[in-house]
């Protein structure tokens, strides 16, 4: 089979072995971008929902470990928001979107070389069919058109035609199929985002406030104990 498949890459051309080439960097491309997307999908609602626990707890330090040790675009943008979980709106989205920016790249990273190789793919197979043509018409320009001469530019021809298509289809639907986990992820991200700023806002940063109201009217009397508040009482006249 091996041998087989070496005759055929030799009838195709050069552009078989250009071929070939980008075949294997789509494929490692795919292969790192597949393992990378897999590990940063999590189950963004019982991820939050865990930080939220902690943080009724009062737990803060311990929800930014958990952040830490969480790998995963959603565990970044939620981190964010804990480091600013004091502040006001406006600077609970800032920090949000500012950890947005930085993680988006990283997740669409390579989804552009393997879209590149399923646009250029066809163009490279359609220059090995042309150069099988010109293989052909030199044979019969040289008056030697014999069934063998014109069968290696034919081979040439089709079998560009061929691998380019082979290389073509997958690399299309391997670029489809990660612009969904992409998108799948960046939905994540805006929901958690939403979810743990609202937290932040209407129930983290009043919990202290209401905690503290009895302390701001009258300061509660001091506690005595029971020797003093027997000492206290006024003496029995004789």
């Amino acid at each position: 089979m091996s041998l087989f498949s070496f005759s055929l890459m030799s009838k195709g051309g050069p552009m078989m072995w250009v071929l070939l080439c980008l075949g294997i960097v789509a494929l490692v491309f795919f292969i790192e971008r597949t393992l990378f997307l897999h590990r940063g999908q999590i189950q963004a609602k019982a991820f939050v929902d865990g930080i939220k626990n902690i943080l009724a707890k009062r737990r803060i330090v311990e929800a930014l470990t958990v952040c830490e040790e969480t790998p995963g675009p959603v565990a970044a943008i939620v981190k964010a928001a804990l480091l600013h979980a004091h502040g006001d709106e406006n600077r609970l989205r800032y920090a949000v979107q500012e950890a947005a920016v930085v993680e988006l790249p990283s997740l669409e990273r390579r989804l552009g070389s393997i879209a590149a190789i399923a646009q250029v793919a066809p163009l490279v197979g359609l220059l090995g069919t042309v150069l099988g043509f010109i293989t052909t018409f030199i044979a019969f320009e040289r008056d030697y058109a014999t069934a063998s001469a014109l069968a290696q530019g034919m081979w040439m021809a089709l079998l560009s035609t061929a691998g380019s298509l082979l290389l073509a289809i997958p690399s299309r639907l391997a670029h489809h199929f990660l612009l969904s986990r992409v998108r799948s992820l960046v939905r994540d991200m805006e929901w958690s985002a939403n979810e743990i700023m609202q937290y932040l806002l209407t129930e983290y940063q009043k919990q202290p406030a209401e905690a503290a109201a009895p302390a701001k009217g009258t300061a509660p009397a001091p506690a005595t104990s029971p020797a003093a508040a027997e000492a206290a009482k006024p003496s029995a006249q004789p």
